[in-house]
């Protein structure tokens, strides 16, 4: 017998369906085809979404990056020397403590920037991965062996069957809604909204690169600056009523919020009317998810479908990554058997994830000060953090924390 008569026969890749092309979706495509697998995206938007929304990615999710191979493309617009003010509504500025001057410096970036290079990651690993735009999932049906998904798409309805089901598609997930629980079940609202976009022109008093914190109790103002481009802006306000604030355009209730008892004053007003002159804004509720499990037999939730840490914990992009990095390795170390991957995944990741959600509560208070008291005991600790002697102090205690720690930065 010749060697070119010898036939090896290869299993084919085990087939995963990703519910999702953000972060933390095309993050997980990348991971499971790294780990052998054969992904399948689907986003039910008809095309990527581009822009988005100022966002920060600590060490857990520079760790993951590096291991998919993303590492080189994360940009970092942080200033190297970030100077933020707490200003008024005529915009006088005092000296002022922010995000930029915590000593943990995390990469400053756009989420489009983060998504950019996760994409053209996986379309240089992966150029055959399948992504199916304007799709989503209607019924999702396990056995032991695998799972069929009945998909509606431009070319109608059909079910196909998958090894594995990510649902990576976001805080208010289908994937999530078909299989584990509804939304009223899940998601724990934290009375706050907010609004994000990146600006067009630098605010008056406030040029590039420099940050600003306007806080009044129960709503705030935050300037967060990059070094190489305007910055962008977060409004971040309590609410009653969640569903109320959606049924007015973005900008006019800013307007009746921050103005109905004072002038805006011209800092608010240049930044309200750049909203208006139609810059893409994230406007939502503040919000986690909570789950006694992200998996159930061949389904597993990643990312703000499974945990959501909120916006004030800054952990969202980093956890995605994370999340979706150890995925593919739990699923590399355990071929063949999906359910001891998944067990093993969420016993690692449960532990982080639960103190990244307890940042974004105590976070609140940073963002948006209910009161006058939670305001000024607020500006007590930021004061106390970044006074010279206690900032070198927690730089160096910082590493004993689950953030930062290497052992769980890298999560394995």
């Amino acid at each position: 017998m010749t060697d070119s008569s010898i036939r090896v026969h290869r299993e084919p890749a085990p087939r995963a369906l990703v519910v999702g092309l953000g972060i933390s979706g095309t993050a997980s495509a990348l991971a499971l085809h790294r780990a052998g697998w054969e992904p399948v995206i689907i986003e039910r938007a008809p095309q990527r979404r581009r822009g988005g929304y100022f966002m920060a990615i600590f060490g857990a999710g520079r760790y993951a990056a590096q291991d998919l191979g993303v590492g080189d493309r994360l940009a970092n617009h942080r200033s190297p020397e970030p100077t933020t003010y707490t200003i008024d509504r005529t915009g006088h500025r005092r000296p002022g403590l922010g995000f930029g001057d915590l000593p943990i410096n995390p990469y400053l970036t756009m989420r489009d920037d983060v998504e950019e290079a996760i994409y053209d990651t996986l379309r240089e690993q992966a150029p055959d991965v399948s992504i199916r735009f304007g799709t989503t999932p209607r019924a999702i049906s396990q056995d032991a062996d695998g799972v069929d998904v009945t998909l509606t798409g431009p070319d109608g309805t059909t079910t196909e069957r998958f090894d594995l089901v990510v649902g990576a598609d976001g805080i208010h997930s289908q994937v999530r809604r078909l299989v584990f629980a509804p939304d009223s079940e899940a998601i724990d609202r934290m009375g706050t909204m907010i609004c994000a976009f990146a600006l067009t022109d630098d605010l008056p008093t406030l040029p590039q690169g420099m940050g600003a914190r306007l806080l009044e109790p129960n709503r705030a103002f935050h300037v967060f600056p990059f070094d190489d481009r305007p910055s962008t802006v977060l409004f971040s306000y309590g609410t009653d009523d969640v569903k109320a604030e959606k049924r007015v355009p973005v900008a006019a209730r800013l307007r009746e919020v921050y103005g109905h008892d004072a002038e805006l004053g011209p800092v608010l007003e240049a930044a309200i009317t750049q909203l208006e002159d139609g810059r893409p804004a994230l406007f939502d509720a503040v919000e986690q998810v909570h789950l006694p499990s992200w998996h159930r037999g061949r389904v597993v939730l990643v990312g703000d479908s499974a945990w959501c840490p909120s916006l004030y914990s800054g952990m969202g992009a980093t956890s995605g990554l994370a999340g979706a990095n150890l995925l593919g390795l739990r699923l590399a170390e355990h071929p063949g058997d999906v359910s001891a991957a998944l067990d093993g995944w969420e016993r690692t990741l449960r532990p982080h994830i639960r103190e990244y959600q307890k940042m974004g509560v105590d976070a609140r208070s940073f963002f948006t000060p209910a009161t006058g008291q939670e305001l000024r005991a607020g500006e007590r600790r930021m004061r106390l953090q970044t006074a010279p002697i206690t900032s070198w102090v927690f730089a160096r205690l910082l590493p004993l924390l689950p953030v930062m720690r290497k052992r769980e930065v890298h999560l394995v």
